[in-house]
């Protein structure tokens, strides 16, 4: 059967799906959802959902399912990395000059901030939520690799969403073996798995400035690890553990991979 692909700039950069006996029609629904997604957990619009959340900081807001849902995943990412990935890391990105979409550049860095414990200033109730008054968060890379999967499973039992370098791949592709994935120089048959790369040189501004904070010292991190491709069960968690890996460095990454029993992994210095 056919694939049918689309390709378009979202969420920061490029997306791509892919999808065998699907309608092409059905997939450039997909990309208005992807669309969608982007101007309501984007941070830098005032007006989306998640701009208007970080401002209610200090009371209870009233939250969509959708984003209660990616609260809680923040809240579990905070916990399966070791709070390595924190969501609450907003003002140091702000402090490192991340101030507005990277392709408008960066901005004037101020002193670093070392961001609260997610737990610390966040609570989610159903339907609604409370951040500490002061704290603000970035949903990043957690939103990429949870609608990954989301949209991969809508889109039916032979699918792929890269979201960004954020995937699930759903289905044996057109061969049935799985879809083809370039990870570290190779290609990989992914079947029914997540893969994510975290890195600190796309998003880079500067000596030692990028988008990639370590939530230990509020500052860019200083990992020589450069780049983490990861393998797992859902794009959520390849996404979770290819952060917490980079972070980790090179001396701690694998030990924390393996037991957690991520399905394979390619790091580069």
């Amino acid at each position: 059967m056919t694939v049918e692909r689309r390709v378009f700039d979202a969420l920061g950069g490029e997306c791509e799906i892919y999808a065998i006996g699907l309608a092409r029609a059905r997939l450039a629904v997909a990309e208005s959802w992807v669309h969608e997604m982007h101007d309501r957990l984007t941070r830098f619009s005032p007006t989306s959902e998640l701009s208007r959340f970080n401002e209610s900081a200090g009371s209870w807001a009233e939250v969509s399912p959708l984003l209660e849902s990616l609260l809680r995943e923040c809240l579990r990412a905070h916990d399966l990395s070791g709070a390595l990935v924190n969501a609450a890391v907003l003002p140091a990105l702000l402090a490192a000059g991340y101030t507005r979409t990277f392709s408008k550049g960066p901005t004037r860095v101020t002193a670093s901030v070392v961001p609260p414990a997610l737990p610390e200033v966040l609570e989610v109730r159903t339907g609604s939520a409370r951040l500490r008054q002061g704290a603000s968060i970035d949903l990043g890379g957690i939103a990429k690799g949870w609608l990954a999967d989301r949209l991969a499973a809508d889109l039916g039992p032979n699918s792929l969403v890269n979201l960004c370098g954020d995937l699930f791949a759903r289905g044996g592709g057109e061969t049935g073996d799985g879809w083809p994935v370039g990870m570290g120089g190779e290609t990989v048959l992914l079947l029914d798995m997540g893969a994510a790369t975290s890195g600190t040189r796309k998003r880079s501004w500067g000596p030692d400035l990028h988008h990639l904070i370590d939530p230990r010292t509020g500052l860019p991190s200083r990992s020589d690890l450069a780049e983490a491709s990861v393998i797992a069960r859902t794009g959520a968690d390849a996404e979770i553990f290819a952060k917490t890996a980079l972070l980790l460095g090179s001396s701690k990454a694998e030990e924390y991979l393996a037991a957690h029993d991520a399905l394979g992994w390619s790091l580069t210095a």
